[in-house]
C-alpha cells in the first residue's frame, strides 16, 4: 500500500533541497520552437571534457575542455574556465576562454574576462579591465570563413 500525504512528506530525503535548483537570470532566452530549450551548466569545481553539440545556451563557472559546436549561447561566469574550440553565435566572458573562438555576432569581455587564442568575431566589446590576446579578427556579421589557399592575399609581383 502507498503511502498517504503525510508520510510521504516525513519520508523526504534530508539531503535534498525542498526549493527547486536556482537560474541565473541568464537563462530568459527565447525557447526552441518545440517550447524547450537545451541548456546545460557546468558548476563550480565541476571539470568536464569532451564534445559538446546542439546547445543553445552553456553556463560554464567550473571547467570545461571541449570542442562545442552547434551552440548559440556562452557564458563563462567569473570562477569559469573554456579551453578548446567554440564556434557559437553570442559569447559574455567573465572568466576566461583559451582557445579557437568564432562569435557569429556579439563576443561580450567583462572586465574580470580574458580571451586568448584565435579569436573571429562579428562585433566586439570589451569593458575596461577585459584581456584579449593572439590572433583576433574581425568578420562581417553572419560570415564566417574558412582559410584557404585561395582565399590568402596575393601579392602583386614587382
Amino acid at each position: 500500500m502507498p503511502p498517504r500525504a503525510p508520510e510521504l512528506a516525513r519520508a523526504a530525503d534530508p539531503l535534498r533541497p525542498t526549493e527547486a535548483l536556482r537560474r541565473p537570470a541568464d537563462f530568459s532566452n527565447q525557447p526552441r520552437p518545440d517550447g524547450e530549450m537545451r541548456r546545460l551548466s557546468v558548476g563550480r569545481e565541476i571539470t568536464l571534457s569532451g564534445e559538446i553539440n546542439s546547445c543553445d545556451k552553456l553556463f560554464i563557472e567550473g571547467s570545461v575542455e571541449a570542442n562545442l559546436s552547434n551552440c548559440r549561447d556562452v557564458d563563462i561566469a567569473e570562477s569559469g574556465l573554456f579551453k578548446g574550440s567554440a564556434s557559437i553565435d553570442e559569447a559574455e566572458v567573465r572568466g576566461r576562454f583559451e582557445g579557437n573562438l568564432t562569435v557569429r555576432k556579439r563576443l561580450l569581455i567583462k572586465a574580470t574576462g580574458r580571451v586568448s587564442g584565435t579569436i573571429r568575431y562579428g562585433q566586439i566589446e570589451i569593458e575596461c579591465g577585459g584581456q584579449i590576446s593572439g590572433d583576433i579578427q574581425a568578420e562581417p556579421a553572419g560570415e564566417t570563413r574558412e582559410l584557404t589557399a585561395d582565399a590568402l592575399p596575393v601579392r602583386a609581383a614587382g
